[in-house]
């Protein structure tokens, strides 16, 4: 397909130009665009949607279906056998080829509609500046040079270069395959910069995790990035899998075989025997009704739908039916990591303070699970280290967590807070009789969160969670064994830091400190002589279909390839 031109307001590169180049470059302006020119941009550059692909109708697509070799033998072989009045052999070839196609045909139709999901991912509202006030839009109708704001919680509508931002955390898993969310800041970067370090852009189908944002639209459509890997999908080859390629050979083959053999016969028959013509033909026609394997196919397809059922069972779509034969010349299998090879739920392993290490049970954000130490049950009442520690990380979060429709528990924030809040759950700690009075955003300048709050005895508290290294640079006291606050013993915490990182955790850090009965705001300078806590180890686990699955294919001589951001 021919390349279109560039559009006049296209950009090069937007991540490598400061934001005020991209909107000079974009004839825009931080007041956005008015109605006239969002009209005439929408007409030249289309609508900000991806484009259904090119799809066969319902009857060329069960045409399709006969359009194999062994078929076409077997359909002039009903007409032949219709021909000779053997109505019980054309009825038997007809029915199977006939029920060879309407098996692939329900079974491609199951597939497509299962891979429309990626032109859903698109936002369908914006928060857009337009004539010169924000305006809630179609976010089909955005164009590029329009003003879009965003805010936690909502989908990115298009590709943006990011003007302004304040604490911008955007989960970009689907594009990168990084289950942590990705800081954002308008400062620009490297023109070659990955697509993963791209941060002053926001992509189209993201979802923003925290904080807020205004930018600038610099690709609509199928110019996105979503947009990129919609047209790889829509250009991939197809390719003959081993048994139709086996098929084809057969069928051609055998083809040859009965046409030579049956010629030979009317050549001896004529020659050697001078057997009349009429009885000739017929018994040629016979003799190739009889070679061909009408019930070859019939096994195949029933073997094939067989196949294709059990794979459906464990919610795997298959195309198309000789994929599943496919599936047995399969040496070595690459996969995803993130969301595929593990849920893409984070989830609080272990728990360290003075008091001990803590084991948390249970995947996702249900709070369900045990929290235990060496092995016994733990009432959180009873650990005054635990509590101290959960009350922080439960109360400076801005996530909710909640059961959807489905009686799934799903966030909306950060995936990382969400664990927190599950293992608040699990702990049965609410922390609704807290309130908040002010607080210090995440930030990717100092890794950390802090709020100002008063417990339900009415003292006012700051609790502060994020990096391990961040807190333990304002931390000049621990909380100890005996519930009392200590000097910290850094060269500890640094070596349960380093042990759970090596068990491939992501590591989280608590502190907390009393404020002034009076004191109504939060600043940096606010944090200092905090008292440490203790240490979350959190891991996005693997699924558990997943571990059984590897050792599968390990046991099948079939080598599996990690390959991830």
């Amino acid at each position: 397909m021919p390349s279109q031109p560039p559009l006049p307001f296209a950009v090069s590169q937007p991540h490598a130009r400061t934001a005020g180049a991209v909107l000079d470059q974009l004839n825009s302006s931080p007041a956005g665009l008015d109605s006239a020119q969002a009209e005439q941009r929408l007409r030249q550059a289309g609508p900000n949607s991806l484009p259904a692909p090119p799809r066969d109708s319902p009857l060329k697509r069960f045409l399709l279906q006969f359009h194999d070799t062994l078929i076409h033998v077997l359909l002039a072989s009903a007409a032949i056998t219709a021909l000779l009045g053997h109505w019980v052999d054309t009825a038997v070839i007809a029915g199977v080829v006939t029920i060879n196609a309407i098996i692939g045909f329900l079974q491609e139709g199951k597939a497509e509609a299962a891979l429309e999901g990626i032109r859903r991912m698109l936002s369908v509202q914006a928060q857009t500046l337009r004539d010169g006030e924000w305006r809630n839009i179609d976010a089909a109708t955005l164009v590029p040079g329009d003003i879009v704001r965003l805010r936690a919680g909502d989908r990115v509508p298009a590709d943006l270069r990011l003007i302004e931002t304040t604490g911008l955390r955007i989960e970009e898993s689907a594009l990168t395959g990084e289950s942590v969310p990705a800081d954002k800041q308008p400062a620009p970067v490297a023109a070659d910069a990955p697509l993963g370090d791209r941060s002053p852009l926001a992509f189209s189908g993201t979802l923003v995790a925290a904080g807020r944002a205004i930018g600038v639209v610099v690709g609509t459509g199928t110019d996105t990035e979503i947009g990129r890997i919609n047209r790889l999908i829509a250009n991939v080859e197809t390719l003959q899998t081993p048994l139709t390629r086996q098929m084809a050979r057969f069928g051609k083959g055998l083809s040859m075989i009965i046409v030579g053999l049956a010629l030979l016969m009317l050549a001896i028959g004529l020659g050697l025997h001078a057997f009349p013509l009429d009885e000739l033909f017929l018994a040629a026609i016979g003799f190739a009704v009889a070679a061909i394997p009408e019930g070859l196919p019939a096994i195949l397809t029933i073997t094939l739908a067989l196949g294709v059922q059990r794979m459906a069972r464990r919610n795997a779509i298959t195309r198309r039916l000789s994929a599943v034969e496919a599936l047995g010349s399969v040496t070595v299998i690459c996969s995803d990591k993130t969301g595929t090879l593990t849920r893409n739920e984070m989830t609080a392993r272990e728990v360290i303070t003075r008091g001990g290490r803590y084991s948390v049970s249970g995947t996702g954000y249900r709070p369900a699970g045990n929290i235990t130490l060496d092995g016994e049950l733990v009432e959180l009442a009873e650990h005054a280290h635990l509590n101290a520690l959960i009350e922080v990380v439960a109360i400076a979060n801005d996530t909710e967590l909640g059961q959807d429709e489905d009686g799934e528990w799903r966030i909306a924030g950060e995936p990382t807070e969400g664990a927190l809040r599950a293992l608040a759950g699990k702990a049965g700690f609410s922390g609704d009789d807290h309130v908040r009075h002010a607080a210090i955003p995440f930030a990717s300048e100092h890794k950390f969160m802090a709020t100002l709050n008063s417990t339900p005895t009415g003292l006012r508290r700051i609790l502060l969670k994020g990096a391990p290294d961040r807190l333990l640079d304002r931390c000049r006291r621990e909380l100890g064994s005996d519930g009392l606050p200590e000097i910290l013993d850094r060269n500890f915490w640094e070596s349960e830091i380093e042990r759970l990182a090596g068990q491939g955790l992501r590591v989280l850090a608590a502190a907390a400190r009393s404020a002034p009965d009076g004191q109504s705001t939060l600043a940096i300078d606010d944090l200092d002589d905090m008292v440490f806590l203790g240490l979350i180890g959190i891991i996005d686990p693997p699924r558990p279909e997943a571990i059984a699955a590897i050792a599968s294919c390990h046991a099948a001589g079939i080598r599996v390839k990690m390959i991830t951001g």
